[in-house]
């Protein structure tokens, strides 16, 4: 059969209509449906990551298996995450900006109790560079600006609490600047005002009560 050009147009215009509106129906490449009905764990027609995912892993090598929860953007992980033991128990709570770590971290025991907080600053690797505060070695009483790179995509900063895993007290914080540990020296001795140096020095001893001070005149009378 033999097809006028002015059919064989509108057919044509007729098959990009309906690839454009299947298209537009169907934005995800592929994805799954929880028991709701809800799509997860989407591929967009680029084949990157967008929105509501649901990773499984399993025991490996003793290690133990775990699954996270959470959202894409872009095919890395951003905002708040979930991780859970096969069990179902939750193990971690975890912030990401742009794939990295970043702000507040919790990490938890099996049993649900608090292990330890961390902090972190997620780094844009296309401007890895930061600027931060210093003290002027020439005058203390000033701050100078500081141009540093960082060497990393995400790096320590802020404090660290780590928990005792019987008692929930807690054992241990640090703090960390951009990936640097703070330095705790020991403790200033602030001297009183007007002080001496052997009123510092020495310790100030306990006025003894008058009559223990008779007491140890008569004694040492007898003595002599």
């Amino acid at each position: 059969m033999v097809i006028s050009g002015r059919l064989y147009s509108k057919m044509m215009l007729l098959f990009f209509c309906m690839f454009s509106i299947s298209t537009k129906a169907q934005p995800w490449l592929s994805y799954k449906l929880t028991p709701r009905g809800d799509t997860i764990n989407r591929l967009d027609q680029q084949k990157m990551k967008q929105g509501p995912w649901v990773l499984r892993f399993e025991t490996l090598r003793g290690e133990p298996g775990c699954e996270e929860e959470g959202y894409f953007l872009n095919d890395k992980k951003d905002g708040a995450w979930r991780r859970f033991s096969l069990m179902g128990d939750l193990i971690a709570r975890e912030n990401y900006k742009g794939g990295y770590r970043d702000g507040k971290q919790q990490y938890f025991t099996q049993m649900g109790d608090i292990l330890r907080e961390e902090s972190y600053k997620a780094v844009d690797p296309k401007n890895p560079y930061d600027t931060i505060m210093v003290p002027d070695l020439d005058h203390p009483d000033r701050m100078l600006e500081k141009v540093i790179k960082h060497e990393a995509a995400e790096v320590k900063n802020g404090t660290w609490t780590y928990y005792s895993s019987s008692t929930g007290d807690v054992v241990k914080t640090e703090r960390f600047v951009f990936g640097q540990l703070e330095k705790k020296g020991p403790p200033a001795i602030v001297p009183q005002r007007n002080a001496t140096k052997d009123t510092i020095a020495k310790p100030v001893q306990k006025q003894l009560p008058k009559a223990v001070q008779d007491y140890e005149k008569t004694k040492k009378k007898g003595k002599g």
